[in-house]
């Protein structure tokens, strides 16, 4: 041992003042990253599922040729907005309006999403549901936005 002690409430203290821009921070390299692999046919999980709910919910007008490279940037602009801080009230809107979409296959193709019923979801449903997290991520973060100081109210 190095003869470092490290206490509870010195850990606790590093977590509130680093923990808020780890979040943003990670929550935009998770956009940035999975936006960049939509700019590339084929490479990303979740292009083929994305492009058939928005060739739904457009009624048929907005094809998957021109949606993932709209797509890709969206999620881009998403990720470099939370990095940089640029924008984030208008960034965050942006994620929510993105992670709206993101459950609509849900409802669009539930026998791709669940087996037997909505407690057992497939592994993509797994895929959607877990943005559930970044949603909350992102609330944690916009709470922030005005100098507010995110509480705990114990119950």
């Amino acid at each position: 041992m190095l003869g470092i002690k490290i206490t509870e409430a010195e850990i606790v203290a590093w977590k509130s003042r680093n923990g808020m821009n780890i979040l943003r921070i990670c929550l935009g390299i998770i956009f940035v990253w999975f936006g960049v692999l939509k700019f590339f046919h084929g490479i990303s999980s979740a292009e083929e599922i994305a492009g058939r709910t928005i060739l739904k919910l457009t009624f048929g007008l907005i094809t998957p040729t021109f949606s993932m490279p709209l797509l890709a940037v969206w999620e881009c602009i998403i990720g470099i907005g939370l990095i940089t801080k640029a924008w984030l009230r208008l960034t965050l809107v942006l994620l929510y309006m993105q992670m709206a979409g993101t459950f609509l296959p849900l409802v669009f193709f539930p026998h791709e999403t669940f087996n037997h019923s909505l407690f057992v979801p497939t592994l993509l449903g797994q895929y959607i549901i877990k943005n559930l997290v970044l949603i909350s991520g992102g609330i944690v973060i916009g709470a922030t936005l005005s100098g507010h100081k995110v509480n705990e109210k114990r119950v």
